[in-house]
């Protein structure tokens, strides 16, 4: 499927307001409201909108420490890393989880409530997976900018 302008402006519309109406995308995109609709169930279809959620302020419902760990791994064969992505993917505090080129074999962005939430995930969950050499773990201080939107 080949985008268009109009499919572009869609999807950049949606990744800032998911809860717009189809009503209030056609205004925007001065398109029918029956038009629109079949452009988003054609996106959807195709994959370009994976999923619709909200976004929640972690402070409120009390997420307090987020961190970045870095995980290295005794061994890199195709089973030890599917199998550790497998793993990972299981636990409700690893929000991301990327395979790095480099120093490091992943790189995780945990949410936990706080640093003793940190420290039983860490040592009841991450260090106890097969594999897992050495985790080194950053802490955020503060968030300049967290965005969800890619810039299309």
């Amino acid at each position: 499927m080949e985008l268009d302008n109009v499919d572009m402006k869609l999807l950049r519309l949606l990744q800032t307001d998911a809860s717009l109406s189809n009503k209030e995308l056609s205004y925007h995109l001065n398109k029918s409201i029956a038009a629109v609709h079949e452009r988003v169930k054609k996106l959807k279809a195709n994959g370009y909108i994976k999923r619709t959620v909200a976004i929640l302020d972690r402070a409120k419902v009390g997420i307090d420490l987020i961190s970045f760990s870095q995980v290295f791994l005794k061994a890199h064969t195709a089973e030890v890393l599917n199998e550790f992505e497998r793993e990972v993917a299981k636990f409700p505090e690893v929000m991301e989880c990327y395979q790095m080129a480099g120093s490091y074999d992943f790189m995780l962005r945990i949410a936990t409530r706080d640093m003793q939430a940190y420290h039983q995930f860490l040592r009841y969950k991450l260090a106890v997976l097969p594999h897992v050499n050495t985790v080194q773990t950053y802490f955020v201080l503060s968030e300049t900018k967290s965005e969800t939107a890619y810039p299309i």
